[in-house]
């Protein structure tokens, strides 16, 4: 399983791009009218503050948030953490593979390897879906504390998200330096 995965780093890649795309597109061209021009919740890397996940909230109404919630959550946000852990786990052990050192280990300490590096972004992704949902299904469930919790669990998905980043750069340059 481990040597297909990372065999196939570049066919995930693609399907991981063109979902982004698609999700971006949808913010852009019709989340953004429902919201009357606030960003989504998911998109605010620096986190929200109770009020203006309220205001985001209402902006929507029961109209614009059962559409986000079918169309972003039920449907694209179901599927992308984990094609993204899986694209970037496949990265993971594709750059990996070029160190010597990665290579003698065995095929499974690898995987686990870069399984403990996603693992808890995909945690902390769906775990925020899972809270900014409750709030879309129920308007009564959006209050300061989970408005609150829901925004350090985007702060903490997208820093989590850069510790595979950084691990995949950092096995780029080794290897880079291994050939010179």
């Amino acid at each position: 399983m481990m040597l297909r995965l990372s065999r196939h780093a570049a066919a995930l890649c693609f399907v991981c791009a063109a979902v982004f795309v698609a999700m971006t597109a949808m913010e852009f061209l019709y989340f953004r009218q429902l919201s009357g021009g606030l960003p989504s919740l998911d998109l605010r890397f620096a986190g929200f503050t109770p009020d203006e996940g309220m205001a985001w909230l209402t902006a929507l109404g029961r109209r614009g948030s059962e559409i986000i919630l079918v169309w972003h959550y039920l449907t694209f946000d179901l599927l992308f953490p984990t094609l993204l852990s899986l694209t970037f786990v496949s990265l993971i052990l594709a750059a990996g593979r070029r160190l010597k050192s990665f290579r003698a280990l065995s095929a499974q300490l690898q995987l686990l390897f870069a399984l403990v590096l996603v693992l808890p972004y995909t945690l902390a992704d769906y775990a925020q879906n899972v809270a900014v949902a409750r709030m879309l299904s129920d308007f009564l469930s959006a209050n300061p504390d989970s408005l609150s919790f829901a925004s350090a669990l985007i702060v903490a998905k997208f820093a989590l998200l850069a510790i595979p980043v950084i691990v995949i750069a950092v096995f780029h340059v080794a290897a880079q330096r291994q050939r010179a």
